[in-house]
């Protein structure tokens, strides 16, 4: 084609695929270049979401930072920061958070994988054990506490049934300040019932991604269904795990309801004991318990980060 010809069809607005091998060097120039377009929807779509993350998150995460490093008049100071880590509960509301988060999300990690993995599956009723399942998303995490303290308490369900079936005369003190091993208890199983749904819906939406076809594969080549989900399914959940791993634990680490439901005083906790300074309109210390919640979450965040890559996050 010669330059003329192209000339005229970019003068009337005609547009020809031209091979690369009929452009003669130096003529690049002349061909009609498509401008990109710019499409505004998406970030009008994103625009609500990102006020609410500023106004709601980022200004306050601002304003606690500020407050737990400045004194009444005004200065930098970590005096707030002594005053917390001198406070009586505060070894003690680290080591209860710590142990919480240790115990409850490794139990709701693997039990929201069985969910999924059964639900995946497609049994009988799968889709009824689905709304089930996904019930407690709608309680609170004070109602959540409320509920089992109703369970576990001296005239709660639990000593109802065994005084009913003539086991148990006394009824048994599970949240007794004497008895730290019956507060834990009632506080995972709180937990592990209330938020264990998040995990699975996570999971559950990272098994529907995995094509069937490396499974079946893997059958074809003899793998068994252990072996299948340790070395396909699990893999290739990675980054669902990741996603469940970090929320669960940046709310283990904020877990208060439930606590002061079943537990009050008896079983501080960091959020908690954030709450209370709050009360007793001490702000600064507050914010600097909040801000040991944020700088703990950041550091587990990025440790799973690390640990949870998957192949493309690797490449």
């Amino acid at each position: 084609m010669s330059a003329t010809g192209r000339a005229e069809d970019v003068a009337f607005g005609r547009q020809r695929s031209i091979p690369l091998a009929q452009i003669e060097p130096g003529e690049e120039e002349s061909l009609p270049r498509r401008k990109r377009r710019i499409d505004p929807a998406p970030y009008l779509l994103l625009l609500p979401s990102l006020i609410f993350l500023l106004l709601f998150i980022v200004w306050p995460m601002l304003q606690a930072l500020v407050l737990a490093f400045q004194s009444s008049q005004g200065a930098f100071t970590l005096d707030n920061m002594r005053t917390m880590v001198n406070d009586i509960n505060f070894w003690d509301a680290f080591r209860n958070t710590l142990m919480l988060l240790l115990i409850i999300v490794p139990i709701q990690v693997v039990l929201a994988l069985i969910m999924a993995l059964l639900i995946n599956a497609r049994l009988r009723f799968s889709g009824f054990f689905l709304y089930v399942w996904t019930i407690p998303l709608a309680i609170s995490d004070l109602a959540s506490g409320i509920v089992w303290l109703s369970i576990f308490t001296e005239r709660g369900y639990i000593n109802s049934v065994l005084n009913e079936v003539g086991l148990r005369e006394t009824p048994l003190s599970f949240l007794s300040y004497e008895n730290p091993t019956g507060i834990v208890t009632a506080i995972v199983a709180a937990e592990v019932w209330r938020a264990t749904a998040i995990v699975m819906v996570l999971l559950v939406a990272g098994l529907q991604m995995i094509p069937k076809d490396f499974g079946e594969a893997a059958s074809v080549f003899g793998a068994n269904g252990w072996q299948r989900l340790r070395h396909v399914t699990l893999p290739m959940l990675k980054p669902n795990l990741q996603v469940a791993l970090i929320l669960r634990t940046i709310l283990a680490f904020q877990v208060f309801a439930v606590v002061a439901a079943l537990a009050g005083r008896t079983m501080p906790v960091m959020a908690g004991e954030a709450y209370y300074w709050y009360g007793n309109r001490n702000l600064p210390v507050a914010a600097s318990y909040a801000m040991l919640i944020l700088v703990l979450s950041i550091v587990n965040t990025a440790v799973y980060l690390r640990l949870l890559r998957s192949n493309t996050q690797l490449a």
